[in-house]
């Protein structure tokens, strides 16, 4: 079945980014369809939608319409890559604000329901918190509610690699060194193991990668040179005093083998009054990639209830 797609941009106007930007996103089915739209949030941050797009087939399987964007700093937005390393520009307000514009610029921000997957996620829960009249349901996929405790898990992950490419990693951390090629190699085991255990990697991820290493900007000012060595903005990062706030009904979602633990995840089931949560036994951090069709199940069925 095709999956009708729009595509198009609209003008985001943040404060000091010297220059007009824009946030380019896609339309997989029709907003007219008379069923509430779900709107996908992207993790990194500044890692593309590409790796989210099997989640399109909503509207295939449960006639969802649903939109993905590429935030500021990434894919079809704009760039800015004069803006590395400045902290002050990329933060949690700045990604806010552009969602908020979006959902305004498409006419849906009194109807929506959010996806946020690891950044995310994250991000979804910031905008869950102050209580959005429009937000209807919230699916928080793979993501911590605490930057220290995702830091923690990824270290007990981290011990069970091989000890070579334990010390490789602690290396050239230390070294300042992340951006080696012995660094690379040795972080894909980590990657292998707790990110997307699907090999060959999906055609969606590898892009998605891709366009990272080819602008990295975002993702290097608020989170660091990889999933686990987090050095960035975000590293103090938590909203678990907060969660408590968010009123809209929320699904959880994590794999056995995610490097979102259910450790990192657990302040969000604790604190949200209205919450489920759905584990995925053969996934790590990506089962819309792992886990598809399942992942089409859970979340369809939980969007369409009642």
């Amino acid at each position: 079945m095709t999956i009708p797609t729009t595509e198009a941009e609209v003008d985001f106007a943040p404060p000091g980014a010297g220059k007009p930007c824009k946030t380019w996103y896609t339309i997989f089915g029709n907003l007219k369809s008379g069923t509430r739209p779900l709107v996908c949030l992207h993790g990194g941050p500044g890692v593309p939608h590409d790796y989210l797009l099997p989640i399109r087939n909503l509207w295939t399987t449960h006639g969802i319409p649903v939109i993905m964007y590429d935030q500021l700093g990434c894919g079809n937005s704009t760039h800015i890559k004069e803006k590395l390393g400045d902290g002050g520009f990329w933060t949690v307000s700045l990604f806010l604000s552009e969602l908020e514009n979006l959902l305004s610029q498409l006419g849906i921000q009194d109807d929506y329901d959010l996806l946020g997957q690891s950044w995310g996620g994250m991000l979804g829960a910031e905008h869950a918190i102050r209580q959005p009249k429009g937000l209807h349901k919230l699916v928080i996929a793979d993501s911590p509610a605490s930057m220290v405790l995702w830091v923690e898990a990824a270290d007990k992950l981290r011990e069970g690699l091989p000890k070579d490419v334990q010390q490789t990693l602690l290396k050239h951390e230390r070294d300042g060194t992340t951006d080696s090629k012995e660094y690379e190699v040795a972080m894909h085991v980590y990657y292998d193991r707790h990110v997307c255990r699907v090999k060959p990697w999906p055609e969606e991820f590898e892009k998605a990668n891709q366009l990272l290493e080819e602008d990295n900007t975002v993702f290097m000012t608020m989170n660091g040179p990889s999933e686990f060595f987090v050095t960035g903005t975000l590293k103090t990062w938590s909203v678990i005093d907060e969660v408590h706030k968010i009123i809209a009904p929320t699904l959880l979602i994590n794999g056995k083998y995610d490097e979102a633990q259910d450790s990192v995840m657990e302040p969000f089931y604790k604190s949200i009054k209205n919450v489920k949560w759905e584990h995925f036994p053969e996934s790590s951090h990506l089962p819309q990639l792992e886990e598809p069709e399942r992942f089409l199940e859970v979340v369809g069925k939980y969007l369409k209830s009642e």
